[in-house]
């Protein structure tokens, strides 16, 4: 008797649901308990919208003995210790399983793999599958991270620590979406459209978790900008794997993004060929600055500063600078610091902290709250040199100057400090 003809009965309701582990290794019977085919070693489910869906029990028998492929029309019902299937139309067993595109195996696929956790933004790992039979069918649902989860995998049902992480499996799909599931290790991920919304350093640690296909599926659902972001925050190995199978265009728009220190950093781990071709791809001013700063032991502010910072006369008032400073067209980078330069020389004469500048009167002048002298960077100071100031202060960024105090750029924390992080991890 088919399974929806004999509905399996939940307060009344015919439907139930269950969790994979609870499932594993439970005994496979022919109608009665005295015929068993063995212990259920996996289940098969086909990639479908909205749910996959079960059509299989895989039976591992082990010891060089042929697996066998038990379809899902032919399960009768699950019990409580065991799960009952007809006996195969031919033969005393069932033929052998043999993967197919756009299958997936809950065990070797799912249980123990990883998944960007859009709630926590860190990756997690899937420790259970949840599933749910209705009239004949089953689907997969959720997938479990929490410690429970973990628990009842290890046969430790009787505990239980807090609430089931459930996340649905809308949410959840394998990273290489264009490509069903093959018998490949599969790693999990929001959904493509979601992913942006992570933040950068999360991204890269879980690109360096993944394989080359899957690596590439997240890195080419980024705009150019979280690409720039996230490419600077990975690892050394991961840098060099993603870039080497970037696309001429692709690779502009992301290095455009950056500046000349995280060009220099990102380069000094590439290959000398993938070097090359990214510095061909420059503008030729900003490729020299780049080659300076590769070709010199101890590269000076001047290469490494950038035009990117807000400056403004010392006699603004708060007012005004509130004003420039909620301009939509506005770069968010240099927010944070205004550097107050005289008009008619170009010399730096404080800075402004927007913290200060947001607590006080709008006819408030900026250089009634500014503070001087500035702490500030020579042109011909070394990156060394920048390293300890940066270091000391705990600035976001410090103004470079010249011998008279003009004012000629800025250089960002970031473009200092990871980029000698990045070299100590190589």
């Amino acid at each position: 008797m088919p399974l929806t003809q004999a509905k399996l009965a939940l307060n009344g309701k015919d439907y139930q649901f269950f969790f994979f582990s609870d499932l594993l290794d439970r005994r496979v019977c022919e109608t009665r308990k005295s015929f068993r085919l063995g212990r259920l070693s996996d289940l098969v489910f086909k990639m479908a919208e909205p749910y996959p869906e079960a059509i299989g029990i895989y039976i591992n028998h082990g010891w060089g003995n042929p697996s066998e492929m038990i379809p899902w029309d032919r399960v009768i019902k699950i019990e409580k210790d065991a799960v009952f299937v007809l006996p195969p139309d031919k033969g005393e067993l069932y033929p052998p399983f043999v993967d197919q595109p756009g299958w997936l195996l809950v065990n070797e696929h799912l249980m123990g793999k990883t998944i960007l956790d859009l709630d926590g933004r860190q990756i997690e790992v899937v420790n259970d599958v949840h599933l749910l039979e209705s009239k004949g069918r089953m689907i997969l649902v959720h997938v479990d991270v929490s410690f429970n989860g973990f628990l009842r995998k290890w046969g430790l049902n009787w505990l239980h620590v807090g609430k089931d992480r459930l996340i649905s499996w809308k949410y959840v799909q394998p990273l290489s979406i264009e490509d069903a599931v093959s018998g490949d290790k599969v790693s999990l991920s929001i959904p493509r459209r979601l992913i942006a919304e992570l933040p950068p350093e999360d991204l890269a640690d879980a690109l360096e978790e993944l394989s080359g296909e899957e690596q590439q599926a997240v890195f080419s659902a980024l705009d150019a900008e979280t690409a720039a972001e996230t490419l600077l925050e990975a690892e050394p190995r991961a840098q060099r794997q993603l870039v080497a199978d970037l696309h001429q265009e692709r690779a502009k728009a992301i290095l455009s993004e950056m500046s000349v220190a995280q060009l220099a950093d990102l380069l000094s781990v590439l290959p000398l060929d993938d070097r090359t071709e990214l510095l061909a791809l420059l503008p030729k001013d900003q490729a020299d600055r780049t080659e300076a700063i590769l070709s010199e032991h101890e590269s000076k502010a001047s290469a490494l500063m950038s035009q990117n910072y807000l400056k403004m006369p010392p006699d603004t008032t708060v007012g005004q600078a509130m004003q420039q400073l909620r301009s939509p067209s506005l770069d968010p980078d240099p927010i944070g610091y205004i550097y107050l330069v005289d008009p008619a020389e170009n010399t730096l004469v404080g800075v402004a902290d927007l913290r200060q500048i947001v607590v006080s009167p709008d006819p408030t002048p900026l250089k009634d709250i500014m503070a001087a002298p500035v702490v500030s960077v020579e042109q011909d100071a070394v990156k060394d040199d920048i390293a300890e100031l940066f270091a000391k202060y705990h600035f976001r960024m410090l103004p470079v100057v010249d011998i008279t105090d003009h004012m000629l750029g800025v250089i960002y924390y970031n473009d200092i400090m990871k980029g000698l992080v990045t070299r100590a991890r190589i």
